[in-house]
């Protein structure tokens, strides 16, 4: 079985800053792209931020220059650390992770419950 986990949600002002973090656990043989996307309410769940397991990065134009995502391989975590907060940022920010259960399957997507943060302006 393999869980992911979000932490790090909170009510922050604008501003602010806040750190997420996205732990996956359990039989896992190894972890490929780790992405964060978010959900505003009614609105479409979006890609905020992708590493890769050589640690290449990509962001939506939304957040550049704001957040940062990182990872430890070692720990099978991921990180986004935000800052620079603003109202529209609020959302339910979701953990994707694409990895190997045992080395001779494929590669899966696995999701985290979510994680809220939401901004007060």
């Amino acid at each position: 079985q393999v869980q992911v986990v979000e932490s790090g949600g909170d009510l922050v002002q604008a501003g602010g800053s806040l750190r997420l973090s996205c732990a996956a656990s359990g039989s896992i043989f190894s972890v490929n792209v780790m992405r964060w996307f978010r959900q505003a309410p009614g609105k479409q769940r979006e890609l905020v931020a992708t590493i890769t397991s050589t640690g290449s990065t990509n962001y939506a134009d939304s957040v550049k220059g704001r957040f940062t995502v990182s990872r430890d391989n070692a720990k099978n975590t991921m990180y986004l650390q935000m800052n620079s907060l603003k109202p529209e940022d609020t959302a339910v920010y979701y953990c994707n992770v694409l990895l190997r259960r045992r080395s001779d399957l494929g590669t899966e997507a696995y999701w985290g419950q979510g994680t809220q943060v939401t901004v007060s302006s």
